[in-house]
């Protein structure tokens, strides 16, 4: 085999098959393991093998979940040369994501929620549970680069309190299915957009949402957090963004299809490209084979053709072998940095920054504006070759 053959299909992920089994116990498992993992995307983060073997065994019934989550802990405590910084927070805060979801208690509650964020980061983030005391802009790709306007730091409290306690006396009596998911969808994106904490915000967000949505009895484990975190996210972000100069009104209509999805089991297509408001990229081709931006293109005569595309703009063959991986793995909307590409490809930090040079110079890649030091592809690259 020539290195320009050696362009490999993601293995399907082992999580998605456990939501599906009868045994309500494994069931129950693999969809808080699966839903943890995830979540790990909205912030760009991917987990280790250690932590899904881990899992595995936990779902299996060869560890309990506190043992589970002792062994991620213990494995950490040791020097993990080939573990990022970026990789143990994904795997720990991941294992105490399936230790809340398995729990049953529940209280809808400022308190309940700055407890999560707690229990989430602790030992991860120093302001784990604190609120912000500081103002905050986030540049979001779907906005083209703007920024949701957040909740300023001195009214954090009183909106928090104002927003749950105005959700606990909501009657929900004689509502239809639409118009209950219309008021969810509005609750949970004005509940994120206050961003009470500095990080975390949408995971610590996403699994109070969960455990409110099971005590108002809805079914919940289903595929439909674990595989479109991103999507959930931009959602809210659109839910709360309005520039009428761009013709751009705030709007819960793509949060409206993802609990559709999650709530009522339908199939909606969620594609992140729809809600970026340029509304240029939401054009669908009628080509089905087609890939969503936010999944990684997997069938081998697609990747076949990305490879070819980056070799036609001058990159050799092992970069372009590279540079398919990393667009599998990331495609437009999700940013990655160096170490991002160290763990994905097996390599150090002088090759990886020697690919994202060569990436650039090309226009295969551009800065993204999630922060400094990550990247993003660039859609007209793939359009202009």
């Amino acid at each position: 085999m020539t290195e320009k053959d050696d362009i490999r299909v993601p293995e399907k992920d082992p999580f998605e098959e456990y939501i599906k089994v009868r045994d309500p116990e494994k069931r129950e498992l693999g969809y808080a393991w699966h839903t943890a993992i995830g979540l790990q995307s909205v912030d760009g983060l991917t987990t280790s093998e250690y932590l899904r073997e881990t899992a595995q065994k936990n779902i299996e019934g060869e560890l309990s979940l506190p043992k589970a989550q002792e062994l991620i802990a213990a494995y950490y405590r040791t020097d993990r040369k080939n573990e990022s910084p970026r990789t143990a927070e994904a795997d720990i805060v991941s294992s105490r994501i399936a230790a809340i979801l398995s729990e049953k208690g529940f209280t809808l509650s400022p308190a309940q929620y700055l407890s999560i964020h707690k229990r989430l980061f602790e030992g991860v983030f120093d302001h784990a549970g604190k609120m912000r005391d500081y103002n905050i802009t986030k540049a979001e790709w779907v906005l083209d680069g703007d920024t949701v306007t957040y909740g300023g730091f001195q009214e954090l409290r009183a909106t928090l309190e104002y927003d749950i306690s105005t959700e606990r006396e909501f009657d929900y009596s004689g509502l239809s299915m639409e118009k209950i998911i219309k008021h969810l969808a509005t609750f949970i994106s004005r509940l994120w957009q206050i961003h009470v904490f500095g990080e975390g915000n949408t995971r610590a967000t996403a699994v109070f949402f969960i455990l409110y949505l099971r005590s108002l009895g809805f079914d919940v484990t289903n595929d439909t957090f674990a595989k479109n975190a991103w999507y959930f996210r931009n959602a809210m972000v659109r839910a709360n963004y309005t520039n009428l100069r761009k013709g751009v009104r705030e709007t819960t209509e793509y949060l409206e299809l993802f609990l559709r999805n999650l709530l009522m089991g339908e199939s909606n297509s969620l594609q992140n490209r729809s809600m970026h408001i340029s509304g240029n990229l939401a054009k669908q081709d009628s080509d089905t084979t087609k890939q969503d931006f936010e999944t990684p293109k997997q069938d081998s005569d697609t990747a076949k053709q990305d490879f070819d595309l980056f070799v036609k703009a001058g990159l050799s063959v092992k970069s372009a072998n590279n540079a398919v991986k990393l667009y599998q793995r990331f495609g437009f909307d999700r940013p990655f940095g160096r170490s991002d590409i160290i763990e994905l490809l097996g390599i150090t930090r002088s090759p990886s920054s020697e690919l994202i040079n060569k990436l650039l110079s090309v226009g295969a890649i551009v800065p993204a504006e999630q922060g400094r030091g990550k990247y993003c592809f660039n859609q007209s690259f793939f359009s202009s070759i």
